[in-house]
């Protein structure tokens, strides 16, 4: 899932635009942990130059699913 989002923002996101994903674990990998899973794809999400804001998981409405939002190659901020 956080391939698809990293092809997907690297032909039609801005730099500093802004993502909302949602991952599901047990499609990812149902052998896993939920919260390994998700630390797996926010990894993979920085390795794609975003730069994760926030993680909320869903529980108690869903279960097993988690909600990361921030920013794609976001621009430096000077120091003053």
């Amino acid at each position: 899932q956080a391939r698809i989002v990293a092809l997907n923002a690297q032909h039609f996101l801005k730099n500093g635009g802004h993502f909302v994903i949602s991952i599901k674990a047990s499609c990812i990998d149902s052998t896993a942990p939920p919260e390994a899973v998700f630390a797996r794809e926010v990894k993979k999400l920085q390795q794609e130059q975003f730069k994760p804001a926030e993680q909320l998981t869903l529980e108690p409405y869903e279960r097993d699913h988690a909600v990361v939002v921030g920013s794609y190659r976001a621009p430096k901020k000077e120091k003053k």
